[in-house]
């Protein structure tokens, strides 16, 4: 039994990973984009960004699942998505991606402006251009100020991953689910899915001791 349950919380736990990564592939560029966007001076651009980062950080995370995978197949003669656990899974991946990507981009907009307007005021007077600014004298401060918020909300993504089971996607919470249920030939099983949560633990451990090593060696903008 015992393997049995291993086995299955192993397979969900690669979901689990698998969405976690593709989503901090997809929202960490994003949401730097949408940091632009909202701090351009093109009005319309900036407002438009705003409006979009506003709706998406208002509503919760499971009813843009829901609406993400249910309402294109209730409006169109059928289902954009693949069948099977392919189409949630993408359908989930697009969801948090947005979702974190508006997060993301509220933090990169925090760290940019962060940074001493002098500083970029005395690259340009040095010769640099903006690109060069930002690269080489906002971007490294920004980066050590938005470590500790940035690291707060990939943490919280790695447990928001659990949500993705609202539309059947098999990941690590489903998976210790399915026991109580009765998956494998076992059903009223309820501590494989208090056991998930030694998964979670385990992996938020590492994150944590990844982040604190490199604020450590960001140490030097103090």
């Amino acid at each position: 039994m015992f393997l049995t349950v291993i086995g299955a919380l192993n397979t969900g736990f690669i979901q689990t990973m698998k969405l976690f990564a593709v989503t901090l592939v997809g929202a960490l560029p994003l949401g730097l984009l949408l940091s632009f966007g909202s701090m351009s001076r093109f009005k319309p651009l900036s407002y438009l960004t705003k409006l979009v980062v506003w709706v998406i950080r208002g509503t919760p995370l499971m009813l843009q699942l829901i609406i993400l995978y249910y309402i294109p197949g209730q409006l169109m003669d059928h289902s954009p998505w693949p069948g099977g656990e392919s189409g949630r899974f993408l359908a989930s991946a697009i969801a948090f991606i947005i979702n974190y990507s508006c997060y993301f981009c509220e933090i990169y907009r925090g760290g940019i402006q962060s940074v001493p307007v002098g500083q970029q005021e005395a690259g340009l007077v040095l010769g640099m251009t903006k690109w060069q600014i930002f690269f080489r004298v906002t971007l490294l401060q920004m980066i050590k100020r938005i470590v500790p918020p940035m690291s707060n909300e990939i943490i919280t993504l790695v447990k928001d991953t659990s949500l993705a089971r609202i539309i059947s996607m098999q990941e690590l919470i489903w998976a210790g689910y399915a026991f109580l249920k009765g998956s494998h030939g076992y059903s009223g099983l309820l501590w494989p899915l208090f056991f998930t949560g030694v998964y979670y633990l385990v992996f938020i451990g590492i994150l944590t001791l990844l982040f604190g090593y490199v604020e450590r060696r960001l140490s030097y903008f103090r």
